[in-house]
């Protein structure tokens, strides 16, 4: 069965007034975590691509990027865009319900981020306000700033993509140190301990270029160290 088809009937009583923020609260249990993941995606992207006072293709686009929708299921996917958009609900209340369903998975909102930030530069523009509200809803994932920075160095063009940032560590880490992250993250980010997680097969391709700005960065620092 598609993710669409299974979030199309999660969201089954949305035609009965009931509002988007709500459908996350009986999304906790594990098997719809996948479903849970792609549509607080989807709604805090829908609610951010406001931010900049004007939601464009390129930011609508993006969420088939992220979640590579196949043309039968790109209906669904709208749906819950139009949704998310029209929802009463503010992105915090969003953002704070998503919180609780993933208590105690602090990487799944860190993937949740990742896919916000793809999404805020799909159309190559990091507005200020698109910052203003990452940043909020990094504060309420509780989020670190060496977290949020990691992120940011690596989807925002000027910000500079140093490398120990990249794999948060200090500037001053030694080589060991580095390695250490390095390997860490590359063992976190695997495809199966992404969907072990919970993330959903389709958001998968979303940790590709994770990966090699990680390999980069410990290719960056290990060849100045050689």
């Amino acid at each position: 069965m598609s993710i669409w088809t299974r979030i199309t009937e999660a969201l089954s009583a949305l035609s009965s007034g009931e509002s988007l923020a709500l459908v996350f609260d009986r999304l906790r249990s594990p098997p719809e975590r996948s479903v849970a993941f792609t549509i607080a995606v989807i709604a805090l992207g829908a609610k951010m691509a406001k931010a900049d006072g004007l939601v464009t293709r390129d930011e609508v686009t993006a969420f088939r990027e992220v979640f590579q929708i196949a043309d039968d299921d790109t209906a669904g996917a709208a749906r819950v865009f139009d949704l998310a958009r029209q929802d009463v609900a503010g992105f915090d209340d969003y953002a704070r319900r998503i919180t609780a369903m993933f208590q105690g998975q602090p990487e799944m909102l860190h993937d949740l981020m990742e896919g916000l930030f793809h999404i805020a530069m799909a159309d190559g523009i990091y507005h200020p306000n698109e910052n203003a509200f990452l940043e909020e809803v990094a504060g309420i994932f509780a989020l670190s700033d060496d977290e949020f920075a990691a992120l940011k160095v690596r989807f925002v063009p000027d910000a500079s993509p140093l490398p120990h940032t990249v794999l948060g560590v200090p500037a001053d880490a030694s080589l060991e140190e580095a390695r250490h992250a390095w390997r860490k993250l590359v063992r976190a980010n695997h495809p199966d301990a992404l969907v072990a997680r919970g993330l959903p097969e389709e958001a998968i391709s979303m940790a590709q270029k994770r990966m090699i700005d990680i390999n980069r960065a410990w290719e960056t620092l290990s060849g100045k160290h050689s």
